[in-house]
């Protein structure tokens, strides 16, 4: 085959948030049968010290800065039409130069990862094979919000509308559509027609090198961790609820309890939780040393689209871990043995100090976990087909 067109909303490297480690393990995974060339955009400047690293990777690089607003993406979309969050990450010279590359080199197939970046994929392919990692169903996640009352709520209606008429047209160009989960796949058919030919599941795994227990670390019995990105609006949520609902009937039973919430950029209503038993790390260099301390992790998101990798991390990091149903849905595991899925404040405050007062059960519950891992979320199996997918096989 030629060459490979990568496409990505944000720099694909460092993994360390949940899109960025699905687009890294992909890319890295496609730069071993093909030669691929990077075309991104970046919206953390510190994010561009790490092009010589995907220099060693990639055919050729470039990074464009993220220059678009929220607020100002928003008014354009509703002046003009179609999606604010295609237009959030509209970008002139990263168009540019998808064009340069495209007349310039041998690309036999494009590669978009995030609906965002569909976009920069021209309407005319020329017998190129095109691929869109959707991941998640975004338009959903956007009628989900708009079931709120109010401006915001009449808002994210007006934008799921427009942004799967968006995802429709893309999906209809493309010569396979790709899911994280097949919860999302089969939405997706459902409500746009399309078989099985054309929408795929593509899985996400886990770095089971990486993310492994840590014997040499005692573990802190009074310790329940979350983990995620701290500005985004569904983690914020979570944690807000959690600490509201959830903790004063924790700390009412098991009164030496600590609770850290471990995540980049919290948000300022984020910070505000931050008290004598709970911690609000902002960014730490590197989650596990926290998650290894841990004696429970926690994922009690109410809006969750995919699968979670704060929830796959901590189970091959073996351990137990108390999630909610939107944050276990995709997650191949036996609830109750793998992982604890629970949704009721008193439900989540019961099953956490169950496990904290129970240290056997909680034991069985992370060697479950581990194991689950081990057998089914190995990267390398997951993008088995990845050759296949994009016309290499």
């Amino acid at each position: 085959m030629g060459d490979i067109l990568f496409l990505a909303h944000r720099i694909p490297y460092p993994p360390d948030r949940g899109d960025k480690i699905r687009s890294w393990h992909i890319l890295r995974a496609l730069c071993e049968f093909a030669n691929v060339h990077i075309a991104a955009l970046c919206d953390d400047n510190r994010d561009m010290a790490h092009l010589r690293f995907l220099n060693r990777h990639a055919a050729t690089i470039a990074v464009f800065p993220r220059n678009a607003e929220r607020d100002e993406a928003a008014l354009k979309a509703l002046l003009f039409g179609g999606s604010a969050s295609v237009r959030a990450f509209a970008n002139r010279d990263l168009a540019a130069y998808v064009n340069d590359v495209l007349s310039e080199q041998n690309i036999s197939t494009i590669f978009a990862f995030s609906g965002q970046m569909a976009q920069y994929v021209p309407k005319r392919l020329n017998g190129r094979r095109f691929v869109m990692d959707f991941v998640d169903m975004d338009s959903a996640k956007y009628a989900e919000w708009g079931a709120n009352g109010g401006v915001r709520g009449a808002a994210n209606r007006f934008e799921a509308k427009r942004l799967f008429a968006f995802e429709c047209e893309t999906a209809r160009r493309a010569d396979v559509s790709l899911f994280v989960s097949a919860a999302e796949a089969d939405l997706f058919r459902h409500q746009t027609g399309l078989g099985t030919d054309k929408v795929q599941v593509l899985e996400n795994g886990i770095d089971l090198e990486h993310f492994a227990p840590d014997a040499t670390v005692a573990i802190d019995h009074n310790l329940i961790i979350f983990t995620g990105q701290m500005d985004y609006a569904p983690n914020v949520e979570a944690v807000v609820d959690f600490v509201r609902d959830v903790w004063p009937l924790v700390i009412a039973t098991a009164p030496h309890t600590c609770f850290a919430i471990v995540g980049r950029n919290p948000a300022p209503e984020v910070r505000a939780l931050a008290s004598e038993s709970i911690t609000v790390t902002g960014e730490v260099a590197d989650t596990r040393v926290w998650l290894a301390k841990a004696a429970v992790a926690v994922a009690p998101l109410k809006l969750a689209r995919g699968v979670q990798n704060k929830v796959l991390e901590a189970m091959a990091m073996a351990k137990p871990v108390v999630a909610s149903s939107a944050a276990a849905q995709g997650i191949d595991a036996c609830a109750g043995r793998d992982l604890i899925v629970v949704d009721e404040p008193e439900a989540v405050a019961a099953a956490i100090v169950h496990l904290l007062t129970h240290p056997d059960e909680a034991r069985q519950v992370s060697q479950a976990a581990r194991a689950k891992m081990d057998a089914r979320y190995g990267w390398s199996a997951q993008l088995a087909r990845l050759p296949e997918i994009v016309g290499a096989a």
